[in-house]
């Protein structure tokens, strides 16, 4: 891995401690003002940042994760950071657990060029699982 993509998952890494220790104060930090989180799905569902603040501290809490497939690129002042990911949470009254696909959205500020997240996509992977393969059987590089 080089030093690039580990700076984004250390950042991905405190995003997520962060949500579990309820930390409102720490992801507001780490979160731009334009920030979204998309629930991708049949349905999908939206929370602008000062929804997804308030439900992370109190309805949509997270008690585990772990990060698999990480996939990190960069775009001059933006970075996709994209991983399947293991998670404990409750979202109100439902328990989600399993695995969910993220697609984080970071962008380097002007000024202190730090790194902040704009966006979060989550949903559920597919379960085709001779998809990746006929995709593989695509790529021109091999």
């Amino acid at each position: 891995m080089d030093e690039f993509a580990a700076q984004i998952e250390e950042l991905e890494h405190q995003w997520m401690r962060r949500w579990m220790a309820r930390d409102r104060k720490g992801m507001k930090a780490l979160a731009t003002n334009e920030f979204v989180f998309l629930l991708g799905g049949q349905t999908s569902a939206m929370l602008d940042r000062p929804s997804w603040l308030e439900a992370t501290t109190s309805r949509f809490l997270c008690t585990g994760y772990r990060f698999r497939d990480i996939y990190v690129r960069r775009h001059k002042k933006l970075a996709v950071f994209a991983a399947r990911m293991s998670i404990e949470a409750r979202l109100g009254p439902k328990k989600i657990e399993g695995d969910v696909w993220i697609t984080d959205l970071w962008q380097q500020g002007g000024i202190r060029r730090k790194w902040r997240l704009v966006e979060r996509t989550m949903s559920r992977p597919d379960t085709t699982p001779e998809l990746p393969e006929i995709i593989h059987e695509m790529q021109l590089w091999r």
